[in-house]
């Protein structure tokens, strides 16, 4: 009967030809994806994304508004036909009087002017608004085309990973056959090669929710974008004034739209007078004689005071919300200096230190599992190093391209983002 010592790794070589088919299945399946660079994708993005697409809208309906109001109030005609239909000398029309006449509403108080510097106010707001909403569309295209390209790396790192594995074992199992490692020693390379696969598939799925969540930006329900470069965009060398960032703009604007619509509401609290001229014709004599009447509301009840206390709550409310803004902006800068520099001076240390070190150490490894010097342990110790650090320098540079897209969302100015 054959001893436990030979049929063992036997029985590792064929879980090692299952792996390897297994191994060729994971390499080969790639689904079709659409290569694509980040300055295509923020220009696909621009053109076709459905949030800007909103914004916009929302500006047309404020111009829309603006050229409202504008208008003035549309003149009446009336027609009055009195003293008909009655009793006696007036049961019929022969001694009707009819009356025409026009009217027209005066709008006193500077109530147009006042309406039109508050739709004009909604209109500067409305733009801004879109570009506030561009510079963050364009921020998260950034950041989404970082996230995709460091997941599509870790893909190919699991890929590098499974490869390795496969090697061990096929150098462990050899050891085995040839008496100079105990049988554990196959099978637990096998399952290191299992767990590479599992990987393999744990980076794909990652990978292929990253490349639907940079197509959603642009409203790509099917695409499966794959980006071909990391973030090259340059840091960006001049820090604005905070009070020019695009999101203090924004706010200063709602401050400006709050108080327009204060000096409108108040406008609204002084009554309005209707002049009206006409002629009236009396039916029993055949004259005719001038109308000319006025109307003016009582200003009693109402004087439109809720709407003045609620704009003025509105407008401190946008004062505080511009000062929050300000503060975010300050901070928000500074934030993103201080990620780009951690993030560069930890991706320096990784690619000049750490990864070269893991190599070596790797290659050592190996060198002397082969040469009997080392167990299987040490090998899949240091496998283990190196892939931490390459997966740790893969998390490195998404940080700093994301620092480059959260740096360049801050120093967005209004001129800048058109």
């Amino acid at each position: 009967m054959p001893s436990t010592r030979y049929r063992l790794p036997r029985f590792a070589a064929g879980c090692a030809a299952t792996a390897i088919a297994a191994a060729l299945n994971v390499l080969a399946t790639a689904a079709a994806a659409e290569p694509i660079t980040l300055a295509e994708a923020l220009a696909r993005a621009a053109a076709t994304s459905p949030t800007l697409a909103a914004a916009e809208a929302d500006v047309a309906a404020a111009e829309g508004r603006a050229r409202q109001s504008g208008f003035r109030p549309n003149p009446e005609l009336g027609v009055e036909v009195e003293n008909f239909a009655g009793t006696g000398a007036f049961s019929g029309l022969r001694d009707a009087e009819t009356t025409v006449s026009v009217g027209q509403r005066l709008e006193l108080g500077g109530k147009r002017p006042a309406r039109q510097r508050a739709a004009e106010a909604q209109v500067v707001a409305a733009r801004l608004r879109l570009s506030v909403a561009r510079a963050d569309l364009l921020k998260d295209v950034r950041d989404a085309y970082a996230e995709a390209f460091a997941d599509s790396r870790r893909v190919e790192l699991a890929r590098e990973q499974f490869l390795r594995a496969e090697n061990l074992q096929t150098i462990a199992t050899e050891l085995v056959d040839a008496g100079r490692e105990p049988p554990l020693r196959a099978l637990r390379a096998r399952t290191a090669a299992f767990e590479a696969v599992a990987r393999v598939r744990a980076a794909e799925a990652e990978y292929g929710q990253a490349q639907r969540a940079l197509a959603a930006l642009w409203g790509g329900a099917d695409d499966l974008p794959e980006p071909v470069a990391p973030m090259d965009e340059a840091v960006p060398a001049v820090v604005v004034d905070p009070a020019e960032a695009l999101d203090v703009r924004l706010a200063e604007a709602e401050v400006a739209s709050s108080v327009a619509v204060v000096a409108r509401e108040r406008t609204l609290s002084r009554p309005d007078v209707t002049v009206s001229v006409g002629a009236r014709q009396f039916r029993g004599s055949d004259d005719t004689a001038l109308v000319v009447g006025a109307s003016l509301p009582i200003g009693i009840f109402d004087r439109n005071q809720g709407n003045i206390a609620a704009a003025n709550a509105e407008r401190m409310g946008a004062e505080a919300r511009r000062n929050a803004a300000l503060a975010q902006a300050i901070r928000r800068t500074r934030d993103a200096q201080a990620a780009l520099r951690t993030a560069e001076a930890r991706l320096i240390f990784l690619e000049t230190r750490a990864e070269p070190e893991a190599i070596e150490a790797v290659r050592i490894a190996r060198e002397g599992f082969s040469a009997g010097r080392f167990t299987l342990l040490d090998v899949l110790d240091a496998e283990e190093a190196l892939n931490t650090v390459q997966s740790e320098l893969i998390t490195a540079q998404l940080d700093r391209g994301q620092a480059i897209a959260a740096l360049t969302r801050a120093t967005e100015t209004e001129g800048s983002i058109q």
